[in-house]
């Protein structure tokens, strides 16, 4: 009897093969195939809530507006992920013959879960930082009022800002927007969110 083994390398063409058929979504990090954590109501009324508001700011702007089934390809750190929001100014760069995947985000937004907060604040930033056109990274935590803004202010420097009041507002500076945390936050049970 042959026992079967799992894979542990995969290339970039062979994620992507399985990516298509696959009944959930998975996450490329160097070779290894990472599946996604479902998401909550909350993280879903957070994204909602963003790109909606984004999207009808930049209406007739040279902007296009992303949700989290955009999957975007970072070269560098050879890293295939689904952000929860994305901004790109002009056309998308694709990879690959198919629209599913680009490469040239400007503004990236990301809910926080318990799971995937030190992720997203630690590595993932590390690689979204890569991408040249990157100049925005908005952390949006889905268990308090609570957001974290990175804004490129020169090759190699970033300015963070905190907020943390439902009355705060949320100015976005590659893009013309304002948010008031009570808008983002629209809808959102902090109490049923926090026993996830």
């Amino acid at each position: 009897m042959q026992l079967e083994t799992q894979k542990l390398y995969y290339t970039p063409e062979e994620y992507l093969k399985i990516e298509e058929k696959a009944e959930y979504k998975s996450e490329y990090r160097d070779g290894e195939i990472v599946p996604m954590t479902g998401g909550t109501t909350n993280h879903n009324k957070i994204a909602l809530n963003l790109a909606a508001s984004l999207k009808i700011a930049l209406r007739r702007k040279n902007y296009d507006v992303y949700i989290g089934d955009v999957r975007l390809w970072i070269p560098r750190y050879r890293q295939h992920t689904y952000p929860d929001v994305m901004v790109i100014e002009g056309q998308p760069i694709y990879t690959g013959t198919s629209t599913t995947t680009v490469m040239n985000p400007m503004l990236i937004a990301e809910v926080l879960s318990k799971s995937t907060k030190n992720y997203d604040q630690g590595d993932k930033f590390l690689y979204y930082r890569s991408i040249p056109e990157f100049k925005e990274y908005i952390l949006i935590d889905q268990y308090q009022y609570h957001v974290m803004q990175y804004v490129k202010t020169a090759e190699s420097q970033w300015l963070f800002t905190e907020l943390e009041h439902e009355s705060a507002i949320l100015s976005l500076q590659t893009v013309d927007f304002q948010i008031e945390l009570r808008d983002l936050y629209e809808q959102v049970n902090f109490i049923e969110n926090n026993e996830d």
